[in-house]
């Protein structure tokens, strides 16, 4: 501040009102610091924003880790906030997703002084108070008392298999993501479901747990396509998984989808990208994470909110299944 008042001719006095917004300041003035800050590219410090006001304008997204679903979710965010007249901090502290705790001490660091409120993908836990208004989004246990943005996982793996079954697939696998995540839970509920619908069992020894990961799915894939009697179909839990085993099967001299129908969870980029492109349940990750902030905005302005907002799934079909030989 000395320096723009010293650029500007006036009183560091003159500079803090024209940053604040107080009166007392001429029209002339007020545009010459103005035309000095912008030239010197000055900003206000958030922590002694906080400390005069007690509020920084600004909003956290908290991941554990930057990656294909988070980052569709901070592009939602990123869009919706534009018309909020609030800043968007998008902060991971390099932590993997199997560490437990991980957002308590995220919003340790930055709540209070960085930002007036959270959005926290995917938390592991949230039992304590935050100290500064919080909406989860997919956590790890499903809706609690935090206000809770999702999708219907269930309905989602439902039309999945039920896609499958369509095409004439009987030996159905089902990858699945972490046995610690309701998302997890709630997609084998779904697939379950209409195979028991289709009147079709479920051959328990198709049936693993990939994790969501590449590196963890790569084994029980392999194990999967490998077996006595494999599966002509593989439903995996998240596209990334799905990737993985049309990967795998390449590696085994089996072709996708003439030998075996892969189909995904999420819809990110990466799955209309793959080779060939992939059928999935689209999420819609952009439109949570809009939604996961403008409630955020409306928390943090003392408005009533839903506490729980579930969007809705949906096939895309592109080429990665076909009826089986």
């Amino acid at each position: 501040m000395s320096d723009v008042a010293h650029a500007a001719g006036v009183s560091v006095a003159t500079v803090s009102k024209v940053v604040n917004g107080r009166y007392g300041v001429s029209a002339s003035t007020l545009a010459r610091v103005q035309e000095v800050i912008a030239e010197m590219g000055y900003e206000t410090s958030l922590g002694a924003r906080s400390l005069r006001s007690h509020r920084t304008n600004v909003l956290g997204i908290l991941v554990a880790e930057f990656e294909p679903f988070s980052t569709e979710l901070l592009k939602g965010a990123s869009a919706a906030v534009a018309a909020t007249g609030y800043e968007l901090l998008a902060y991971s502290g390099g932590g993997g997703s199997a560490d437990p705790g991980w957002e308590r001490r995220y919003l340790s660091r930055l709540s209070g002084t960085l930002v007036d409120g959270a959005i926290i993908v995917t938390p592991t836990v949230m039992d304590a108070d935050p100290g500064i208004p919080v909406v989860a989004v997919d956590p790890h246990t499903g809706p609690s008392g935090l206000p809770t943005v999702d999708s219907d996982n269930t309905a989602g793996a439902f039309m999945a298999t039920e896609h499958l079954l369509g095409l004439g697939h009987r030996r159905i696998a089902f990858l699945g993501g972490r046995p610690d995540l309701e998302s997890a839970r709630l997609r084998e509920q779904g697939f379950r479901q209409a195979m028991a619908r289709a009147g079709v069992p479920v051959d328990e020894e198709l049936v693993a747990v990939g994790g969501y990961r590449p590196d963890s799915t790569a084994g029980p894939a392999r194990a999967l396509l490998t077996a006595a009697e494999p599966p002509t179909a593989v439903f995996a839990a998240n596209d990334l998984s799905a990737i993985t085993v049309v990967d795998v099967a390449r590696d085994l001299g089996l072709r996708v989808p003439q030998d075996l129908s892969v189909i995904g969870f999420d819809n990110v980029p990466e799955s209309a990208l793959a080779s060939p492109p992939l059928t999935t349940i689209s999420q819609p990750l952009q439109e949570m994470g809009a939604q996961a902030l403008l409630l955020l905005v409306d928390l943090v302005a003392g408005r009533d909110t839903p506490t729980h907002l579930r969007l809705p799934t949906e096939l895309v079909v592109r080429s990665s299944c076909a009826p089986p030989r």
